[in-house]
């Protein structure tokens, strides 16, 4: 039987802001309620958590933020990517000495780098640190796209044990899948697709949903992993406009609205990012209404 380490629903952390500062006891509030709601794993510093916007001592300071928090209760992969092999590496070593459980790494981003290109920089990371490593496929992001073969290669590897796949495509989950091997960590990174990326052999998301509803998350991964797809199609239309209204305006300033809703954080973003769009907002709210939260 297949054994991946990872399985689930894993949150792509939101990083809250007061004043220009990261908020820390708003995050750990965050934290909290992810865990309480039943959430499987948590991922600071990826896309949402504005990762772009942070300075690299910031970077690190959530990573560790959210182990201690976490304390162990539950996964933590800590984003951890970039765009120079070595600057990439610095992040997976801090990662691993603050006890992170795994590093999510995207692919080389405005570079383009070539297939062998993206090969050797996830090997290089593999030889440097010896931490579980997810590769994090985000083409519309990073104007990079790493293949299946590619992948396939770097299955091999001890420290390479899955992917992050926001492409949305179920051909490729499932040629992914026969290519890598089943213990091969697959996890969706696009919450309106993921019910079927398991239903094509994925093992679960990292959402940014969960953010805003962890527990109703947390348990349509649990009913599609477990088979009863009935019980995942009944959350799945419960939280489909969510999944969608958080991206109708440029990510995470949906998804901070709607947090501050529920007291979590502030709305407050790092430019270029701005706050969410006064025509968006009754779209979220209703997705909210919708989804049971308010």
């Amino acid at each position: 039987m297949p054994n991946p380490i990872f399985r689930g629903a894993f949150t792509a952390l939101v990083t809250p802001f007061r004043d220009g500062r990261i908020d820390e006891a708003a995050f750990a509030k965050l934290v909290e309620g992810q865990i309480a709601g039943g959430i499987h794993g948590l991922v600071p510093v990826g896309t949402t958590g504005e990762t772009a916007t942070l300075s690299t001592e910031e970077h690190k300071r959530v990573v560790e933020l959210c182990v201690e928090i976490t304390n162990g209760r539950v996964k933590v992969i800590a984003g951890a990517g970039a765009n120079a092999t070595p600057e990439a590496i610095d992040l997976v070593r801090h990662a691993k000495a603050v006890g992170a459980d795994a590093a999510l790494v995207v692919t080389p981003y405005y570079n383009r780098p070539s297939q062998e290109g993206m090969f050797q920089h996830y090997k290089a990371i593999n030889d440097a640190v010896d931490l579980p490593v997810l590769v994090y496929n985000v083409p519309s992001r990073t104007g990079s796209d790493i293949s299946n073969e590619t992948l396939a290669r770097l299955a091999v590897l001890p420290n390479i044990v899955g992917v992050k796949d926001a492409t949305s495509d179920m051909t490729r989950a499932s040629l992914m899948r026969l290519m890598c091997g089943e213990d091969f960590v697959m996890l969706s990174g696009d919450d309106p697709s993921a019910l079927g990326y398991v239903a094509h052999g994925g093992h679960g998301v990292i959402s940014v949903t969960s953010n805003v509803a962890p527990a109703a998350v947390a348990r349509k991964m649990d009913a599609a992993l477990a088979g009863d797809f009935a019980a995942a199609l009944t959350w799945q239309d419960k939280l489909v406009r969510l999944d969608k209204a958080l991206f109708s305006d440029a990510s995470p300033s949906p998804t901070k609205f709607a947090l501050a809703q529920l007291g979590v954080c502030t709305e407050e973003l790092r430019l270029p990012i701005t706050p969410c769009a006064e025509a968006v907002r009754p779209v979220v709210l209703d997705a909210m209404r919708a989804a049971g939260l308010v």
